[in-house]
């Protein structure tokens, strides 16, 4: 290991783990990646970076000047990490439906803080659209530039070198990758890097039972965290993938525990779908395939939610 100039220099590069109690026999090798070894403990370290620096190449975002953005959570916080290394001003509009260390986490990296009160801590269309409004409006103020991740099409860069990871740690030997749409941003970057090595790779969305929009099925309220944003985020590409999956909450929260008991993978909630639903794939795929799924962050981020409340 080497020393780097900076922390934002340390995004990526994250380990890659087999799981080994929860898989059960006769499956597929399930591999997953700890993307909470990245600064902030969230994949969303690789977007806000490579979100702000399109920013500042095209001129959009000024020495000196505020960055604008609606999130559950992870994003706002990798993105007050690198407004803080960067010395950006950064307003986040938010909610209680979120966890409050993923808010306390913001407001430590110096982040100002919009709380958008939520019915009953559910996560809703209505929610996440008037976060985005109140984001809108307050990026419309002098020398202001809005993220507004779900429609950026910068995001996704931040995740072609997390599709490159994989295929290296491999070595090649991965047959399908799964994972939790909330932007899209993610499973785009990531299969795309993927594809490019090997085409006929199998690419599995998942999303929230109770809220299954990319399967056709009507919006609704979950307790999943960062995806499962309750209409179709504007970059999804139902084509770029083989199937939807969808399991609920509480499939996720049980398996995010049995991932901390079993295995010694303390992961959220959204991470805890992504492996019920890699295992899915695992038993229909057999021994001889290799299923790749993502750690998407820590569970230090919901200690304060049911997910760990035992």
């Amino acid at each position: 290991m080497t020393v780097v100039p900076n922390i934002l220099e340390s995004i990526g590069n994250t380990p890659i783990v087999q799981l080994r109690k929860v898989v059960p026999p006769g499956s597929a090798r399930v591999l997953v990646k700890l993307e909470w070894a990245n600064p902030t403990g969230s994949m969303k370290d690789r977007m806000a970076k490579a979100a702000i620096e399109a920013a500042e190449a095209s001129g959009r975002l000024q020495a000196g000047g505020t960055v604008v953005e609606y999130t559950g959570g992870s994003t706002g916080i990798s993105l007050a990490l690198v407004c803080a290394a960067k010395e950006y001003n950064l307003k986040i509009v938010t909610s209680d439906a979120f966890s409050e260390e993923k808010i306390q986490t913001m407001k430590a990296f110096g982040a100002q803080i919009t709380l958008i009160p939520s019915d009953n801590k559910k996560i809703t269309e209505k929610l996440i659209n008037d976060m985005i409004d109140t984001a809108r409006q307050i990026s419309q103020q002098p020398g202001h530039w809005w993220v507004d991740q779900i429609k950026n099409p910068d995001a996704v860069a931040g995740y072609y070198s997390m599709g490159e990871e994989i295929w290296d740690q491999t070595a090649g030997k991965v047959d399908a990758f799964v994972h939790s749409v909330g932007s899209a941003h993610s499973l785009n970057g990531a299969a795309k890097a993927l594809r490019q090595h090997k085409p006929d790779l199998r690419i599995a969305a998942v999303e929230p039972a109770e809220s299954a929009v990319l399967s056709g099925k009507p919006r609704g309220s979950h307790r999943i965290e960062g995806i499962g944003i309750g209409f179709v985020p504007h970059y999804w590409q139902p084509d770029q993938v083989d199937e939807i999956l969808t399991n609920t909450t509480e499939e996720a929260i049980r398996m995010c525990r049995r991932l901390a008991r079993e295995e010694g993978i303390f992961a959220g909630t959204s991470s805890g779908l992504n492996v019920v639903a890699a295992l899915r794939i695992a038993e229909r795929l057999g021994s001889d395939a290799t299923v790749v799924t993502l750690m998407v962050d820590s569970g230090l981020r919901y200690l304060s939610t049911d997910v760990y409340r035992l």
